[in-house]
């Protein structure tokens, strides 16, 4: 980066196309893996294959050639590269001086290759055998004065078979500390959702998109956080069916898109206007869209139209009545106020709801991280219910998960809140008797370390460290720890900032093959519509001396617990045997296993919305009320902006491909401020200054990153965007929502002061 001037620049192209096959075989010919990649992205999420390593969105179920996209492929190229960070790498490099590199530069030395373990007195990592890696976790959990001073991280990249398993291992351990990378994104799904539909997941498959007669895109980015959705997106608008998309910034890919597998647009550098509506909403302004939404429905029923679904209502949910005061006390002008949009705008999205009979509302992030992110998760299933939107083709609510397997991490028993009636299925399926208190999730577990409560930390995949809030008290909390464990595909931050004794556990990548004594085994992956499939690796593991993850939680285990009921060491060699006690621990979702993921597509975990079941107490769906227009705590200052943390085109969460984000026309920096050109004028700032953002203190704690560059952006006024992790120093671990303790990454309470970077 250091010869690369920063540059920026609008781009005006399609999203897709032929830029994004540049940007395939750029990142293929960059890891020196064009042969060896090319041949595996023709496996990539195909049945026998292996599941993408990226995003969670479904797979086409067809016949189609390529089912990738490029995030996809870097994803894998990151995972087959050809360079390799070795024992001489770490013999070379101390941490302290790996901690001043870069992310970036630390994701592109390559795969980790035996396990390692750090050296206080030399501040190196020195190679160290499984066995004894072992053992020293081993130790360490046996010497707690409880099992609640651990916690145990898990990625969502994490397999079915392995997340299982981790979850049992941790409870006959005796603990729920369960933080996970759900924490810090969907949370809100997974504990709001089930109070009003009863289930905390999505209720549309794949194949509703081709049913819809509208769908409404609320805070998330398609094109960059789950490309494979553009491809249905833009059959739906080939259709004419009206797309709706919800956003503080414009985005690329929902504005023009060129599909790269249509042969005729990319023969003519053809594209497609994918949104028939775009909404400029101000952040934290999405309750107030909703509810002015449901205020016109009201309006016309008032008048005499009939536009609820009043046989549904009547036959499957409760709450109506006071739902419908909530919204008929709202007032025009103050929707118009919070929303940040014209009335007009809002009346307009409510007659394209009203006119179509099956609508799918999905969401992101941009929903879920704020204060009441649980409770505006609520507001769209009140939306969807008042036309009867579950149950019927083409319909539903679907939220747009991240990694390729963070809810089925949660489905297979990832979870700081186990429910009593699967506790003990466990129990009777396993012979011990699990932990009945709850856990910790991501905020308590940071919180517990910087109390000295914690004091080993295991982190199954991922790079805990530089995802969670508050950066600096993250990195003193986890300093503090007395064993932390990391692993991992490729180094990072997470492995360098660290507890007394600290090791780096190597594993096969998805994309590679596990054999065992058994011979090859396949691990399964639940995506975001709730189908699991197979995932069969088809490379050669980066080095001899890597382990798959499954086999690593079994060892674990079988060190830390030399008197457990478990047959540990039988799930090593056959994954059927774990699948065999999925389905018994889940016998109404898991029935059959073994022989239903034979299914070349896999199978469809039933969900009870799709049959207008619904399990709640009270055994209907819910109308729930989040009072006022607010879903963030306010700041009465006048200079307050609400700032998202949000990812470029080139990163995939905490991994940066690049310093690029050719979609937003940001190149060779990351260290930006998106922001509203009249936001700029009114601060007597212009575009290209250097400035820093102060968070306003909720703990009377000054939190500040400087030296960002302000890019004149199309926000909403009020609203400035910048790149997370660099951003997470902004973000107070106290600042979450309370019902999830899902970080309120999306609508931080900032000001812009002066920089005193040159």
């Amino acid at each position: 980066m250091a010869d690369d001037k920063p540059r920026y620049k609008s781009y005006n192209s399609p999203a897709g196309g032929w830029g994004a096959a540049a940007a395939t075989a750029k990142v293929l010919l960059e890891q020196s893996v064009v042969t060896k990649g090319s041949r595996a992205l023709l496996s990539m999420n195909q049945p026998g294959g292996f599941k993408c390593p990226s995003c969670a969105f479904p797979d086409a179920h067809c016949t189609r050639k390529l089912e990738f996209c490029e995030n996809g492929a870097k994803a894998l190229a990151h995972e087959a590269t050809k360079f390799r960070v070795t024992r001489e790498f770490f013999a070379q490099h101390s941490v302290s001086e790996l901690m001043e590199q870069s992310d970036y530069w630390l994701e592109m030395q390559g795969r980790l290759t035996e396990p390692m373990r750090y050296d206080a007195a030399t501040d190196h990592y020195v190679p160290v055998s499984w066995d004894d890696a072992f053992a020293l976790i081993g130790r360490h959990l046996r010497a707690l004065a409880s099992p609640h001073e651990a916690e145990f991280y898990t990625s969502g990249r994490t397999a079915n078979e392995t997340a299982f398993l981790y979850s049992i291992f941790v409870r006959e351990f005796g603990t729920n500390n369960f933080p996970d990378c759900s924490n810090m994104c969907h949370e809100p799904t997974s504990r709001g959702l089930p109070h009003s539909i009863g289930v905390g997941k999505g209720t549309v498959i794949l194949e509703d998109f081709d049913h819809a007669e509208a769908i409404f895109l609320i805070g998330h980015n398609a094109g960059t956080n789950a490309p494979r959705m553009m491809t249905p997106l833009v059959e739906a608008r080939k259709r004419g069916i009206p797309i709706v998309a919800v956003n503080p910034m414009p985005e690329r890919a929902l504005i023009k898109f060129t599909e790269p597998q249509d042969i005729v647009q990319m023969a003519t550098f053809g594209s497609s206007a994918v949104t028939s509506e775009f909404v400029h909403i101000r952040i934290g302004g999405d309750l107030a869209l909703l509810k002015g939404m449901m205020k016109v429905l009201f309006e016309r029923e008032a008048a005499g139209d009939t536009v609820l679904d009043h046989d549904f209502i009547a036959e499957h949910t409760s709450g109506f009545a006071a739902l419908k005061a909530d919204i008929e006390a709202q007032h025009w002008p103050d929707l118009v106020a919070a929303s940040g949009i014209e009335e007009a705008q809002i009346r307009r999205c409510a007659e394209i709801y009203i006119a179509s009979n099956a609508t799918i509302i999905c969401y992101g992030m941009g929903v879920t991280q704020h204060q009441q992110g649980s409770q505006l998760v609520q507001q769209i299933a009140n939306l969807l219910l008042l036309k009867g939107n579950y149950g019927k083709p083409g319909a539903g609510i679907s939220p747009i998960r991240g990694h390729s397997n963070v809810q089925g991490d949660r489905t297979v028993g990832i979870d700081e809140k186990p429910g009593q009636a699967y506790l003990d299925r466990v129990r009777d399926v396993f012979g011990f008797e699990p932990p009945r208190e709850e856990g910790h999730h991501t905020v308590e577990s940071v919180e517990a370390m910087l109390a000295g409560t914690a004091k080993v930390f295991i982190g199954l995949g991922g790079n805990f460290v530089r995802a969670v809030p508050d950066t600096d008290r993250a990195y003193a909390a986890m300093r503090g720890l007395n064993l932390t464990v990391g692993i991992a595909t490729k180094l990072n931050r997470g492995h360098l900032v660290h507890g007394r004794d600290a090791l780096i556990l190597p594993v096969v990548a998805r994309s590679e093959r596990i054999e065992t004594a058994a011979g090859e085994q396949f691990v399964t992956i639940e995506d975001s519509m709730s189908n699991v499939t197979a995932s069969r690796g088809v490379l050669e593991p980066a080095s001899a001396d890597l382990l798959s993850e499954t086999e690593i939680v079994c060892r674990m285990a079988m060190a830390t617990l030399p008197d457990s009921k478990v047959d540990w060491a039988s799930y090593i060699d056959d994954y059927g045997l774990i699948r065999d006690k999925i389905a018994a621990v889940y016998p109404a979702l898991y029935e059959g296993f073994s022989e239903r993921i034979k299914a070349p597509m896999g199978f469809h975990l039933d969900i009870p919305p799709r049959r207008r079941a619904w399990a709640t107490p009270n055994g209907k769906a819910n109308f729930l009320i989040l009072p006022g227009l607010a879903v963030n705590a306010g700041v009465d200052d006048p200079d307050m902006l609400r700032l998202a943390t949000v990812r470029s085109h080139d990163q995939f969460n905490t991994t940066i491909y690049s310093y690029n984000d050719r979609y937003r026309g940001v190149y060779n920096d990351r260290m930006i401020l998106f922001m509203n050109a009249d936001d700029i004028a009114a601060r007597g700032l212009e575009p290209g200054t250097k400035v820093a953002l102060e968070t306003f203190s909720v703990d009377g704690v000054v939190r500040r990153v400087d030296g960002l560059t302000i890019i004149d952006y199309p926000m909403s006024r009020g609203s400035v965007a910048g790149y997370y992790p660099e951003l997470n120093p902004l973000l107070p671990l106290a600042f979450y929502d309370k019902t999830s303790g899902c970080p309120a990454a999306k609508s931080i309470p900032v000001r812009v002061v002066a920089s005193s970077v040159g």
